[in-house]
């Protein structure tokens, strides 16, 4: 029940932390997002290795592909936002 507990806590302060983002810096908080997503993906396989029961084995499944789909849009996405404040150099 703490962990419950835990994760609506997390969910909600989350939630309130990104609401209150200006777009400007959307791009660097996708990098941290990306980061706080990679350690929930660590967390997601360690409760999926644990294999407690059924249920865990089946959250941590699901809570291993949301991370692992979350972490690599993310970096494409960071990396299609920074693609756009390069140079370009004219033809000559």
């Amino acid at each position: 029940m703490s962990n419950l507990y835990v994760f609506v806590l997390a969910t909600f302060l989350g939630f309130e932390v990104i609401r209150r983002v200006s777009p400007l810096l959307h791009t660097p908080l996708m990098s941290l997002t990306n980061a706080i997503s990679a350690i929930s993906l660590v967390g997601s396989l360690v409760i999926l290795g644990e294999q407690r029961s059924a249920l865990s084995t089946a959250l941590g499944a699901i809570a291993v592909t949301a991370s692992t789909i979350n972490v690599v849009s993310g970096f494409l996405i960071t990396d299609r936002m920074l693609k756009m404040f390069k140079k370009r150099n004219p033809k000559e």
